[in-house]
């Protein structure tokens, strides 16, 4: 490895739209992690920065749809991240949000320098327009034909069935999403970055000087390159985002541009909180900078953003990029929009005290070159065969014999009872520890830990081929060698482990009473437990995983695939007939809503205070929460069935329920009166 004097890691910023998935772990967050802690054991400066990216069309579009803020939106989404993130020990030494100030003062600076200089270009454009809603329409609140496969729910800017980049123009009968309106054509003005005057620069700086970027990375920025670059659009006509510094009014800065300059943003705001200077890690050259992404954002962060530090000309560029390819599940592109995902925080809850499992499962499956599959399964086969069966089964099996041979003190090392198998795990000692350096170093994380897991495997041969518990009764000194070299090969084990499984690798060096002061450095020596030492008492580092933990999720993704044919089903089908008397057993009234609160810990739920006449009141948990804010329904009429069987909800006791219109797409609506009406009136 090249020598620099800090490293500044970035890792692409989730949307925050939803939650992270499994996906969006293996592709960036646990290899820029495990690089993270790599460097900082070898007592390099790091800095690994991240933060939500919330701005964009889709988030509108959420916020529109649930009847709140953009602002409400990424609040939610981006705690939910976040404690996903410390909760899987991902160790960011800050995780920002585009949304805050200091975001939006960096991002417009940036762009100002840009404009100022002449760096930007002007040009009129026929865009599409919502006539109704008086508003120009962004790629995604456009949905139409696909002019390639024929589907007709398109986006303006992508067909996610036949995967084609579209733009709104090429739709076949686009609509508004906004008003449902055919849109009209009307010109207005933007602001381009010319990135074809920036291709001399790219193909040298990339093509020449970077042929050693992953394969999947120089091709793609090759690909791009080679069929000439074009002129492409940093701002749009929309009200939520980085208000650019124009003449115009009305227009915000793109997401594609105003996120990458979120790592410089969350840099400032780190330096800030710490009393540390920000220019160092962005604008010195003996600063290694590194991007980790997926593979959909190579050409942001190799071709785009490159060429906006070029043009602003006081930033560094990136030293490697090294994207991932997609993880899949079950054989299945993992879908949001579909919840075919493992998601990040309730695999938390799901699986407590497991956060090192899914790390190791995850690396260990990385779609590093290509596409690889999660399934449950397998993750329960490397957890039971390897984590339990190998790694953890050495360790516990060292500690045990040392507690029961030794009362739990560190044996002696006997080298007079010295023999050659001896020499071979000492040669292992020192050998895997350049060896899972180079693994690191050159971005193959699945490989490091392969040798990582190799050196345990060796400690377990080695713990078979000797048997100390055959020999003791006649050669305790020998077993205190053998313990005693294992021990030590467990206290490297715990320094190599940290990258990959941090918990684990605390619970190992509390279990040898290590120095928690050990670093890289360390890994290789033979004495580092000391003898004499007092152990702790063996704790299990893995527990094995049943069939019926697994199982469970299993059925859970089936569930999620079955519910929603099942719903399509349900709203076209009709429900078998009833006689009129199953009708006249529904008291059905009309309420007046008159206090609303969200109920704590929950998303999807609302508690209403629902007026029903002459004084009387009910309470009645609803679960409208994802598509009402409960300050716009005060004072909105519902109907209420009103002699369904009380239930407690979550400690609060709800006391019917309000009738709610639902369409395909599963937006909720209130069915109510025509005009005001006393609330009590009857439903007939």
């Amino acid at each position: 490895m090249a020598s620099f004097k800090r490293y500044t890691i970035t890792a692409a910023l989730p949307y925050a739209n939803g939650p992270v998935h499994i996906g969006h772990l293996a592709g960036v967050y646990i290899p820029a992690d495990i690089y993270a802690r790599y460097l900082r054991s070898k007592g390099e400066d790091v800095l690994y920065v991240c933060g939500s990216d919330e701005h964009g069309v889709p988030i509108t579009l959420r916020a529109k749809a649930e009847g709140i803020k953009p602002q409400d939106v990424v609040d939610k989404y981006h705690g939910i991240i976040e404690k996903a993130f410390s909760g899987l020990g991902i160790s960011m030494d800050v995780y920002h949000r585009t949304s805050d100030r200091l975001h939006h003062e960096t991002a417009t600076d940036f762009f100002k320098k840009l404009y100022e200089n002449g760096k930007l270009i002007e040009k009129e454009s026929e865009q599409l327009y919502d006539a109704k809603e008086e508003q120009f329409l962004a790629d995604r609140y456009v949905i139409g034909e696909c002019p390639k496969c024929g589907n007709k729910e398109a986006y303006g800017d992508q067909c996610e069935k036949c995967g084609t980049s579209l733009s709104p123009k090429e739709l076949i009968n686009p609509v508004s999403k906004l008003s449902g309106e055919k849109p009209v054509m009307r010109s207005t003005k933007h602001w381009y970055l010319p990135l074809d005057q920036y291709e001399t620069f790219l193909k040298e700086w990339i093509l020449e000087g970077h042929k050693d970027w992953k394969s999947n990375v120089y091709g793609q920025c090759k690909s791009w390159i080679d069929q000439g670059l074009q002129p492409r659009a940093v701002t749009r006509d929309l009200d939520w985002g980085v208000k650019a510094p124009v003449p115009e009014d009305g227009k915000v800065m793109y997401v594609w541009f105003d996120a990458p300059i979120g790592y410089i943003s969350a840099t400032r705001q780190w330096a800030k909180d710490n009393n540390k200077a920000w220019e160092p890690y962005w604008q010195s050259e003996d600063t290694k900078l590194v991007h980790f992404i997926g593979k959909d954002n190579i050409v942001f962060h190799c071709v785009i953003f490159p060429a906006m530090i070029k043009a602003h000309g006081d930033y560094i560029l990136p030293e490697n990029v090294p994207a991932n390819e997609f993880l899949n599940l079950e054989n299945d592109k993992i879908s949001t929009s579909r919840n075919w995902a493992v998601w990040a925080h309730e695999y938390l809850e799901d699986f407590p005290g497991k956060e090192d499992v899914l790390r190791y499962v995850l690396c260990a499956n990385a779609p590093e070159s290509k596409d690889n599959d999660f399934t449950w399964k397998d993750f329960q086969a490397r957890n039971n065969n390897e984590l339990v069966a190998i790694l953890g089964n050495f360790v516990n099996r060292v500690i045990v014999l040392s507690h029961k041979y030794f009362n739990g003190l560190v044996p002696s090392d006997r080298k007079e009872k010295s023999e050659s198998i001896d020499d071979e795990l000492l040669a292992a000692i020192e050998l895997y520890p350049e060896k899972i350096s180079k693994a690191i170093e050159q971005y193959k994380f699945r490989e490091g830990l392969q040798e990582f897991m190799n050196l345990a495997r060796a400690g377990n041969k080695y713990l078979t081929d000797t048997e100390p518990w055959k020999i003791f009764k006649t050669d305790s000194e020998r077993v205190e060698r053998i313990l005693h070299l294992c021990l030590q090969l467990i206290a490297n084990l715990s320094i190599m482990a940290e990258p990959f499984m941090p918990f684990s690798s605390e619970k190992l060096k509390g279990m040898l009473a290590l120095d928690i002061g050990l670093k890289w450095k360390d890994a290789g020596r033979t004495d580092l437990v000391k003898a004499g030492i007092q152990l702790q008492k063996a704790v299990h580092l893995f527990a094995k995983i049943e069939d019926g933990a697994i199982e469970a999720q299993i059925e859970r993704l089936r569930a999620t695939q079955n519910n929603k044919v099942d719903e399509k089903a349900v709203s076209k089908k009709q429900k078998p007939m009833i006689q009129f008397d199953d009708f006249t057993k529904l008291d059905l009234k009309i309420g007046t809503i008159a206090e609303a609160e969200k109920m704590p810990k929950a998303d999807k739920l609302l508690i209403l205070k629902v007026g029903m006449g002459e004084g009387a009141q009910r309470t009645i948990v609803s679960g409208i929460a994802e598509h009402y804010s409960p300050e716009e329904i005060i004072g909105k009429q519902v109907v209420v069935l009103t002699n369904l069987e009380p239930r407690k909800l979550r400690g609060v006791l709800s006391e019917g329920m309000v009738l709610m219109a639902e369409d395909d797409k599963g937006k909720l609506s209130f069915v109510s009166p025509e005009s005001v009406m006393d609330s009590g009136s009857i439903v007939r």
